[in-house]
């Protein structure tokens, strides 16, 4: 079943759902089938699961030479959006990125899916390696979210890369498009990120779900410039408990937005790392309710697969 067909079923109330990872290679996905497993009693309507891309090593030989030896830290996403699917029967939303996948990668990646009968996507560019100072594509890849996006409209009409398929069952995919309630940090305005936004969704963008943010004004005031843009596709909040002092400055840094003042004062006086994980989670819930209060479709929660603040938040929503 499609997002947008869950956010049409529930009849303006809001749902839940929320984002995991899939687990490092060489741990076995039952640590996040426990974390699913705790989430379920809430009644998530669909799960995403994220996409990541190579990383390189150097590994230095005795005659002092380096060897640029790429890997990958996490198995492929629609092998754990099968499994999680095949287990709780629910519906999972793997993301596709751009980075560090070819076109044809892609191809096949969007074909088993269809295969599975999984009908939902998120489309992103996807970061930079960290050890790159900006964003670089696959040489044969896209450079492009939205470039990739039109790929799976293309499969969508049965449209394939090279192959010419008679009598295809052409995938239906529904597609997710990122938002930036506070701008992404490579764009010179908001205005301009805007515009790139519509863009996505005039080529196919489904629906539209956020960055994470601490403060639900910047969220509000992007509903109302996508509305007055002519977005208007469902919009989902992005939602993360802050959970260590240290992401005062690692959030910031890493994801390229604000911290209420209040929010960093609150955890500044806590005084254990219990306290502080309970301040990041009763502003979560009071975010949340307020979101909710405004009818925003579905609360969606980045739980970097661990269920505890999540598990927390819901309870006292759902």
């Amino acid at each position: 079943m499609k997002v947008t067909d869950h956010i049409a079923a529930a009849k303006g109330k809001t749902i839940f759902s929320f984002e995991v990872l899939p687990p490092l290679k060489g741990n076995t996905i039952d640590s996040l089938f426990g974390t699913i497993e705790r989430l379920m009693q809430f009644d998530p309507k669909f799960i995403d699961v994220t996409s990541h891309r190579e990383e390189y090593v150097f590994k230095k030989h005795e005659s002092g030479l380096l060897q640029k030896i790429h890997t990958r830290k996490r198995p492929g996403t629609v092998g754990i959006c099968a499994a999680i699917q095949n287990k709780f029967h629910i519906d999972t939303v793997p993301h596709i990125i751009c980075g560090g996948f070819s076109r044809e990668e892609t191809e096949y990646a969007l074909i088993d899916l269809h295969y599975l009968g999984i009908d939902n996507v998120v489309v992103l560019r996807g970061d930079a390696l960290k050890n790159e100072g900006s964003f670089v594509p696959d040489p044969h890849g896209h450079s492009y979210a939205i470039d990739l996006l039109r790929q799976v409209k293309n499969l969508n009409q049965g449209k394939y890369l090279y192959d010419e398929v008679q009598n295809s069952n052409p995938s239906n995919f529904c597609i997710g498009v990122a938002g930036y309630p506070e701008k992404h940090f490579e764009a010179p305005s908001l205005k301009a990120d805007l515009k790139h936004l519509k863009s996505k969704v005039d080529a196919g963008g489904d629906y539209i779900v956020t960055q994470m943010f601490f403060n639900n004004e910047h969220f509000f005031k992007f509903v109302d410039d996508c509305r007055a843009a002519g977005i208007t596709v469902p919009i989902i909040p992005g939602l993360k408990p802050l959970t260590a002092k240290g992401q005062l400055q690692s959030i910031p840094r890493n994801f390229h937005l604000n911290l209420p003042d209040d929010l960093i004062e609150a955890v500044e006086a806590a005084k254990t790392p219990e306290a502080v994980k309970q301040v990041g989670v009763e502003w979560c819930i009071a975010q949340s309710k307020e979101l909710m209060d405004k009818g925003v479709p579905v609360l969606h929660y980045y739980t970097m697969s661990k269920a505890d603040e999540t598990e927390q938040i819901a309870s006292a929503l759902f």
